[in-house]
């Protein structure tokens, strides 16, 4: 794991969004990124999942500040599948809550009309 607190984006790895619906039912768009390229940015929020299952949801504060959270945060890179970040909202405890039970959208339903 490396921690950057680079903007620049190298590879087009967040050039797609896929959307997963948190606890509250809020949707969200999440951008993809490299598991094998994996650096964290300071003003960045992470979910890391195995498959459709959330295993850790949080920032480079958490990491820093919650010794719980660093030792969460290792175990779920030992398992993740896919990692998705997003820009780190204005109120990041509570979109954590809601993102750690969150699971990814189903596809919205064109009907006629």
């Amino acid at each position: 794991m490396m921690l950057s607190g680079n903007t620049h984006r190298v590879g087009g790895d967040r050039a797609n969004v896929v959307h997963w619906q948190g606890h509250s039912g809020r949707a969200y768009g999440l951008r993809p990124r490299a598991l094998d390229k994996f650096a964290m940015e300071e003003a960045e929020l992470y979910l890391i999942a195995k498959g459709s299952h959330v295993l850790w949801v949080g920032s480079t504060q958490d990491l820093v500040a919650d010794p719980i959270s660093r030792s969460r945060f290792r175990l779920a890179l030992d398992c993740a599948t896919n990692v998705f970040s997003l820009a780190a909202p204005e109120n990041r405890l509570a979109t954590i809550w809601d993102l750690e039970q969150a699971t990814p959208a189903t596809a919205p339903v064109a009907q006629a009309a």
